[in-house]
């Protein structure tokens, strides 16, 4: 059984996704801002947080940030469920750790599709692993125990959506993905549950990390009406 924490001050919409949830087979526990959010978690570690972005205190975006910077929180995925739908919102959203992002009003079916793939992937990283080391591809160094990648002499953190995506892509180096097999492959979703677009902001994210100039890509490159490919070396012609 998961335990799912809901944050949002809409009373409302905080009953109506708790019922879902609970008859989901979740534990819910719920926080009307942020700074209650963040005080509940120091108690108890969710296996999942819904967050809304604009609230009193403390908002949405400062309690994700917060989360991925405590080494006890930082696995915890994040959905972020809001009314903001600007691409400055979706890409801060994505920039200071968060998983998915949702906008209101949402279809909670796809929400709970969303829910099961999250846990999921949280389920899966959570199981011990021997594996140590690091995974390598042209300049680019990714360490697989501080989730950090190497590019050059910077090392820059990753998020947790970002760490599964750069994993992925460098275990298959020159090979063309979809953004719908992005979706199915890096992080579970099942099909139509999760809408390409998240996967374009979190290789926009991780370009912005690992490209020396993130306009004119090198590594983590769109190859047009297909996809994205992480190339070994430069590309020829």
């Amino acid at each position: 059984m998961s335990q799912v924490l809901i944050v949002d001050d809409e009373a409302d919409l905080v009953w109506a996704l708790g019922q879902v949830l609970r008859q989901e087979g979740h534990t819910v526990r719920v926080a009307y801002d942020g700074s209650e959010a963040l005080e509940l978690c120091r108690y108890t570690t969710p296996d999942l947080m819904i967050l809304d972005i604009s609230m009193p205190h403390v908002d949405g975006l400062t309690v994700c940030q917060t989360l991925r910077l405590d080494p006890q929180l930082a696995e915890v995925p994040v959905i972020f469920l809001t009314g903001r739908d600007m691409l400055d919102d979706r890409l801060r959203g994505f920039e200071v750790g968060g998983d998915d992002y949702m906008v209101k009003p949402f279809d909670m079916r796809e929400l709970k599709a969303r829910v099961r793939a999250l846990l999921r992937r949280s389920a899966r990283s959570a199981v011990p692993t021997s594996e140590a080391g690091v995974l390598r591809v042209g300049e680019l160094g990714l360490n697989l125990q501080t989730r950090t990648v190497q590019v050059g002499e910077k090392a820059r953190q990753l998020t947790p959506a970002e760490f599964e995506l750069l994993t992925f892509l460098m275990r298959h180096p020159d090979e063309v993905y979809s953004s719908d097999q992005l979706l199915r492959l890096v992080w579970g979703y099942a099909p139509d549950t999760a809408e390409p677009g998240l996967v374009r902001w979190h290789v926009m994210n991780l370009r912005n990390k690992i490209e020396r100039d993130p306009s004119r890509p090198v590594y983590l490159c769109t190859v047009p009406r297909h996809g994205y490919i992480l190339r070994s070396g430069p590309e020829t012609t």
